[in-house]
């Protein structure tokens, strides 16, 4: 098994990429997004974080968090989205039989892509890629038409202009 190095910082701003197990034109995420708002304010209830910036899309999300000042478990908060998102739709999907002896869903993918953000540049570069990303992928040509984003608040507080990214035709360099 690989040796999965993570960067545990008590107070710490993470970027966090989070998939479906099956991907390719799976839609769950958004089809179900009231139960996975309610799982993310369900999570912060028990254990609070604040919300950057957050992106939902079909097969997949992205946001940046930062956790309390005396805290550094991200890991718990991620897996009590996942867990509480799980649990609030039907159990209708295909499973492994792995999955099946653990007794496990087969909706996330059970790793998760974790960064934890170095300085100012990079907050502001993985938030750019957050509210990039509907656009990135084809869902949308101009970020604000993607409905499931923290991008609409982000506005209303002049973080981002509301034509940020303008008709999606620019050429933006933001790596996975």
């Amino acid at each position: 098994m690989p040796n999965y190095r993570r960067e545990w910082r008590v107070g710490g701003t993470y970027f966090f990429t989070l998939n479906l197990l099956q991907r390719s034109g799976n839609d769950l995420l958004v089809r179900h997004i009231d139960l996975l708002r309610d799982a993310v304010r369900w999570a912060r209830r028990a254990h609070p974080f604040i919300i950057h910036g957050w992106v939902v899309l079909p097969d997949h999300m992205h946001c940046v968090i930062s956790l309390p000042v005396d805290d550094a478990d991200f890991a718990l908060r991620l897996r009590l989205i996942k867990m509480r998102f799980s649990k609030s739709i039907p159990d209708k999907e295909w499973r492994s039989e792995a999955r099946q002896r653990r007794g496990e869903r087969g909706i996330w993918q059970r790793r998760y892509w974790e960064h934890l953000i170095r300085d100012e540049k990079d907050f502001a570069a993985h938030m750019d890629y957050v509210h990039i990303n509907p656009v990135k992928h084809g869902l949308v040509a101009r970020v604000v038409d993607w409905p499931y984003s923290t991008f609409h608040r982000l506005v209303e507080e002049a973080v981002y202009p509301v034509d940020w990214a303008g008709d999606g035709e620019e050429s933006l360099d933001y790596a996975e």
